[in-house]
């Protein structure tokens, strides 16, 4: 146990000191324009598929579910405002992330555990180029800024999903479900899962880039940081999940 958390407080500190070189370099010229192009393609447009995968079956799954519990009490009517505080507070940003993590984590910890294995890290240092300037701060940048983005539209396909169980199980008409989650939903509802993928871009990918980096032993290392990196990503955003939630109902 003593142990354990010895390699929890250096896993935290790798991160401290990764996250402040990181930032020192994201403000250094030049800037990497190609590569964060390069990073936003990987990160957003190549993780539409599973992000709206998830996204519209969730919004699904929750229509049909919370349909048929509210129609006891014949108030399948506020479905659709319950679905919009769900999905705009928590479940769309939450399961993006989830899904990021799993995808984006896993990938940028492969990479960059296989240039660090393999000593070409090592190369660039020798040849007097940053490796976080160069790897490690598109990566950060893209993920922080596709997440959002990611998670708007999984709020709109989700609901989407529950639109389509709505009006085909439950005999609501779909001007009613728009019209009554406008009326219901504020923009704080929305600002507020925005403001959690942000955290939760920039948490998965500086995860990724220090478990990446310190990865050793080879093929075998490498599976083992991708797989660390994963479980650290979805363990950090659950659990943040819940202050960012306290934080943002303290602030109204």
């Amino acid at each position: 146990m003593v142990q354990a958390f010895k390699r929890f407080l250096e896993q935290l500190g790798d991160i401290g000191l990764l996250t402040r070189e990181c930032v020192r370099q994201a403000l250094r010229r030049p800037f990497e324009g190609g590569l964060l192009v390069e990073q936003l393609d990987s990160v957003g447009v190549r993780s539409l598929n599973v992000v709206n995968l998830t996204a519209i079956f969730t919004g699904m799954v929750l229509a049909l579910q919370m349909g048929q519990f509210l129609a006891r009490f014949g108030a399948k009517i506020y479905i659709s405002r319950i679905m919009g505080l769900s999905l705009f507070r928590e479940m769309g940003p939450v399961l993006t992330a989830l899904m990021i993590g799993a995808r984006v984590g896993a990938g940028i910890t492969a990479e960059l555990g296989s240039m660090k294995v393999t000593e070409q890290i090592d190369a660039m240092r020798a040849l007097a180029t940053s490796p976080v300037k160069k790897l490690v701060v598109p990566r950060v940048l893209a993920t922080v800024l596709m997440l959002p983005v990611l998670t708007v539209i999984s709020d709109a396909v989700g609901l989407v999903g529950g639109l389509l169980i709505a009006v085909t199980q439950l005999g609501l008409g779909a001007g009613y479900f728009f019209s009554s989650m406008v009326q219901n939903t504020r923009l704080g509802d929305l600002t507020s899962g925005l403001g959690k993928a942000v955290f939760f871009g920039f948490l998965i990918s500086i995860i990724a880039c220090s478990k990446g980096l310190g990865a050793t032993g080879g093929a075998d290392g490498v599976g083992r940081a991708t797989t660390s990196a994963v479980v650290a990503a979805s363990i950090g955003v659950l659990v943040s999940d819940f202050f960012l939630t306290k934080l943002f109902m303290a602030l109204g």
